[in-house]
């Protein structure tokens, strides 16, 4: 395909009359429900809830001042270390299974979520079953990408914190202690980005390749590199749309909170509700996302039939 029809304008108008027909030619209340299950499921765990850093004071606490109050907790935590060791060690753990619990379940349910938008039907079970596999193996490979950002960001950030609690202890703020503690923080962003880019492009195209040919993950992401090492300048045009359609998603989503007073922002703020009023920009997110990748070709395009499972009698075309 000749690579200036490749436009990331063009599946705007595209993702829209998708929306169009998946949630309202007809509108139908069980549509919306059934299929904001799935895209619940595809969202699991991927939105974090908010935080509250307060301050020890309203006065301004000296480093002596900080270092009783560190010399305390100390105190306390190594007076009380038979219980607190145990119970630190169970909330990780539990931390843990839960977080492999919600990447099961969010890799299963990308794969469902992408099938009713891509057949426009409101179906659970069957792309439950269907794409086990590719959900599977998506799994893996997303369990193994957020163990490696753990080793990759967690020492970082103990690095450049520890570098921060010694300056402040010993009341020493200089030149080389902040400059190790902003070249911590830099690297910690620079990893930040290259995980959130592997994230963005698994989302966005290994997932609808893997439906598409019916592969693991791994043959997803080296089809995905084979195609975009020759369109690479297309590759950060679509990023930098993707930004600037995000700005414009979130500012439309601000002024229906605004204009019903906060209301909808109580409802999207519920589990799973929350999801089922946002579907129509859900759809449209993960429909332009697949129109765009259509546009490199037939065998890139997600609205035809996916490939049978290996060894499987071929589909009958989608009506």
């Amino acid at each position: 395909m000749n690579e200036h029809t490749i436009s990331v304008t063009r599946p705007v108008e595209r993702a829209l009359e998708r929306v169009k027909q998946v949630l309202f030619r007809p509108f139908d209340l069980g549509k919306w429900f059934a299929i904001g299950f799935c895209a619940w499921l595809a969202y699991l765990g991927q939105t974090g809830a908010g935080f509250n850093f307060n301050t020890f004071g309203r006065k301004h606490a000296s480093g002596a001042d900080f270092r009783q109050q560190f010399d305390r907790v100390q105190d306390y935590v190594m007076a009380n270390l038979y219980w607190i060791a145990p119970l630190a060690v169970a909330v990780v753990v539990f931390c843990l299974a839960l977080w492999v619990l919600l990447t099961w379940l969010h890799s299963r349910g990308e794969f469902m979520f992408l099938h009713c938008v891509a057949v426009n039907r409101a179906e659970i079970a069957l792309p439950w079953s269907e794409f086990a596999h590719e959900g599977n193996s998506l799994f893996w490979f997303r369990l193994g990408i957020g163990l490696l950002s753990m080793v990759v960001i967690w020492p970082l950030l103990i690095l450049g914190g520890l570098t921060v609690f010694h300056m402040a202890m010993d009341e020493s703020w200089n030149v080389h202690g902040v400059a190790t503690a902003v070249g911590f923080g830099l690297a910690m962003v620079f990893a930040v980005v290259v995980f959130g880019i592997i994230s963005k492009l698994t989302n966005d195209f290994v997932i609808p390749i893997m439906r598409l040919r019916r592969q693991r993950c791994l043959a997803g992401w080296a089809a995905i590199r084979r195609l975009f090492s020759r369109y690479l300048g297309e590759l950060v045009l679509y990023f930098l749309f993707q930004i600037v359609l995000g700005i414009a998603i979130v500012f439309i989503v601000l002024a229906a909170v605004l204009v019903t007073c906060c209301v909808a922002g109580c409802f999207l703020a519920l589990p799973y509700l929350g999801t089922v009023l946002l579907l129509p920009v859900l759809v449209f997110k993960r429909a332009y996302s697949l129109h765009y990748l259509a546009q490199y070709g037939a065998e890139y395009d997600v609205f035809s039939p996916p490939a049978p499972p290996t060894g499987a009698a071929p589909s009958p075309p989608i009506p």
